[in-house]
């Protein structure tokens, strides 16, 4: 078979050392392949995303992107995004740059104090009773639904830290139920603590998720009374994020470490 060398990272994002943080692939290809060879492609990695970009010829934006678990496209991805850019900016030196998406519209990563900050559309939930997934998670909460948002996300808000570092979820009987769950409470060394569990979309416990974060951003900003503070995904990873809410966006400040840069060999 003929194949295509593309241009490749695996970067640690939200991290700030090796091996932190949520690993992403970055693919920049010259054209769209079958969505079933991006399928192949993430499969290969076994990354939670593999992000895929192709310079937009639309002037919208700088780049398309489109996301991809080892078992299918996602309408929105944070932590891929947020690599994206890294790999991006690390090697044209602007400060900014932009995305075009298929669900999320307009994306963009932008060189910060921290690192850089990652800007998503935020998600909006209301409070709703889903015992099955409290029963698949094996935890007591209250269970805030999506109401609006790219991803079909619940946030399950528990009693405290402790609560949320001790969920085992029945991960088959979660993976029957089309959302991200995100585990969350106040936080001790920093202000909100969570854990996301999104089996339904072939990632069992994700390392550090960025659209939760879109989605905690306005949902944990009404509640601390403040447009600002500061979170942890308490994976086995683990990551640090602050989360500033700007409008109807959720700004993400975080860091990013490149791991592995080379070719990939896609079929031609």
């Amino acid at each position: 078979m003929n194949a295509i060398a593309v241009p490749y990272w695996h970067i640690d994002a939200f991290a700030d050392r090796l091996y932190g943080g949520n690993q992403a692939a970055v693919v920049i290809l010259d054209a769209w392949p079958a969505d079933e060879v991006m399928r192949d492609i993430a499969a290969e990695n076994l990354f939670a995303e593999t992000a895929f970009l192709l310079k937009d010829t639309s002037g919208a934006a700088d780049w398309e992107l489109r996301w991809f678990t080892p078992t299918s496209e996602v309408k929105m991805c944070g932590h891929a995004t947020l690599a994206s850019g890294h790999a991006v900016l690390t090697h044209d030196g602007s400060e900014k740059v932009t995305f075009r998406t298929r669900n999320a519209g307009i994306l963009e990563v932008a060189r910060d104090a921290a690192g850089y900050a990652l800007s998503l559309p935020a998600g909006r939930v209301e409070e709703r009773a889903m015992p099955d997934l409290l029963a698949a998670l094996g935890v007591t909460g209250t269970v805030f639904d999506t109401v609006e948002g790219v991803e079909e996300t619940a946030i399950i808000l528990l009693e405290d830290e402790a609560a949320v570092l001790a969920a085992a979820p029945d991960m088959a009987a979660l993976g029957a139920i089309d959302r991200m769950a995100i585990c969350t409470a106040p936080g001790i060394a920093t202000d909100v603590v969570s854990r996301v569990f999104v089996p339904a979309w072939g990632v069992p416990e994700d390392s550090v998720t960025g659209a939760a974060h879109a989605a905690l951003t306005p949902f944990w900003c009404d509640r601390l009374g403040r447009e600002s503070f500061t979170a942890y995904q308490a994976s086995e990873r683990g990551g640090h994020l602050r989360c500033t809410r700007a409008g109807e966006r959720a700004i993400l400040s975080g860091q990013c470490v490149t791991v592995a840069e080379g070719r990939f060999y896609v079929p031609g």
